[in-house]
């Protein structure tokens, strides 16, 4: 028999949530910007790499497609360990190997070294995403966590703001008989090995470490969190397996989603420089500032959606919106030309950044805590693979026909999908034998109904 315990004070809970995110989204934000340069940077320095070590376009093609396949093999096993050993540990961990990853990447000799570096780069950062992901259900209520996924994913647009122009000055360092395509591996990798002393300092695992929360405040994101946790449990009554979940049709709807969103958000950031280039006779710092229109639009975007999901509930739809955008910038990119398709794709944006950030607060509503940090690993690494089919198949498409005009109908068709599959993915789980909050059998109490009752100042109902 599980009680309901009381709700807390909801100003109580407001107020302790706004600190959490004050305390932590700036860190977060750096931490992904740093992740995101350490992951693309390698697009600034192919001629480089063609130039000095004779790694032609197709091991380039293959060495930046195997990253994503070592953050994939490496994803689920990672945040098992997070959960384990909890955030501040786990991720000041995952920081400096891939840190030091990201530096050894200075020192490639050929296309084997090439290969298994970037591998290595993909397995070390392994765990990062799915573990702030699963901070915040450790952290937040639920209605806080769109918000503060918008504020975090914007950490990736900013990334693609300034990588070019950072990226770009580093390249122009020289000395101690190195290159500067390697002097950009060694300080931008460095700077990841400084920031995880700032992670392993101002971190902590659960609220009840933090000092900087008075008592109330904790008592109040503590029940909050159990209490959505015991809505669960209370539809639920066997705890949940991993290899129940593998075959749970909703987990296989999640990593659809998520991999139509990554597909086309790394179909647009490997290919819309090179869009860009045929808008006129542009030089590469020209391209860059081009390049980031987009992601600055986005950044609005994903805070503008998320807040917009918030005050109208309906967590589904809104993720079906964003996606339709995403397909009709897409579709239209093909329609005219370069500057036209330019100013498609930066509507597209709109949609694709909006909906990464939106979709996350589902998977997370559905799964109970015992296992979320697992099963949003495995919806992560799956749908990150989308890095590896995108630009492969665009690659692919050039090659023989010239164009890539099909794999933008490829993106939109793919958008179009999701959206709709979207209406078919659940925000909490359905249950073995629900009650109701009086006890009684119902065949309609879902975890929100539970969870509605006990949020009433009078609920005394238990549910079994």
């Amino acid at each position: 028999m599980n009680t309901l315990q009381s709700p807390p004070d909801p100003h109580v809970l407001a107020r302790a949530a706004a600190k959490v995110k004050r305390h932590v989204m700036p860190l977060f934000v750096v931490m992904f910007i740093v992740n995101y340069i350490d992951r693309v940077n390698i697009g600034f320095v192919r001629s480089h790499l063609e130039t000095d070590l004779g790694i032609g376009a197709a091991a380039y093609g293959l060495g930046a497609g195997l990253f994503f396949i070592g953050y994939a093999i490496f994803e689920v096993p990672s945040n098992m360990l997070l959960q384990r050993y909890g955030a501040r540990a786990w991720l000041t961990r995952i920081m400096f190997t891939w840190g030091a990853a990201a530096m050894a990447m200075a020192f490639v000799r050929g296309e084997t070294s090439f290969y298994v570096l970037r591998f290595i780069l993909g397995a070390a950062e392994a765990g990062f995403f799915p573990g702030i992901i699963y901070y915040f259900t450790q952290w937040l209520p639920s209605t806080e966590r769109g918000k503060a996924m918008a504020i975090f994913l914007s950490g990736s647009a900013i990334a693609s703001v300034i990588s070019g122009p950072v990226s770009g000055a580093l390249l122009n360092v020289s000395g101690m008989s190195l290159h500067g395509w390697q002097w950009m591996f060694l300080i931008e990798g460095f700077a990841s090995i400084v920031l995880c002393g700032f992670v392993w300092f101002w971190l902590q695992s659960h609220p009840r470490e933090a000092k900087w929360l008075s008592v109330e405040e904790k008592d109040a994101l503590v029940g909050a969190i159990a209490l959505e946790q015991q809505a669960r449990e209370a539809v639920q009554t066997v705890k949940p397996s991993m290899f129940k979940l593998l075959a749970d049709r909703q987990i296989a709807l999640f990593c659809f989603i998520y991999f139509s969103i990554a597909l086309t958000i790394y179909g647009a950031t490997f290919w819309l420089p090179s869009m860009i280039k045929k808008m006129g006779n542009l030089g590469d710092f020209q391209v860059g500032l081009f390049n980031s229109i987009p992601w600055i639009i986005s950044i609005i975007a994903m805070y503008g959606f998320a807040a917009m999901a918030s005050k109208w509930k309906h967590q589904q739809a809104w993720v079906a919106v964003t996606l339709v955008i995403a397909a009709f910038g897409m579709f239209m990119s093909t329609t005219g030309g370069p500057v036209f398709a330019f100013v498609a794709i930066c509507f597209a944006a709109i949609g694709f950044k909006a909906a990464s950030a939106l979709f996350w607060p589902i998977p997370q509503g559905y799964l109970d805590a015992r296992i979320a940090a697992a099963v949003i690993a495995l919806i992560n690494s799956i749908g990150n693979l989308g890095g590896f089919v995108a630009p492969t198949a665009f690659g692919f498409l050039e090659q023989t026909t010239g164009s890539i005009e099909g794999g933008l109908y490829g993106l939109a068709g793919t958008s179009l999908v999701a959206a709709v599959v979207i209406f078919f993915a659940r925000t909490a789980p359905r249950g073995d034998a629900p009650r109701a909050p009086n006890g009684k059998a119902a065949d309609n109490a879902t975890p929100q109904h539970v969870l509605n009752h006990a949020m009433k100042p009078d609920a005394k109902g238990a549910a079994s």
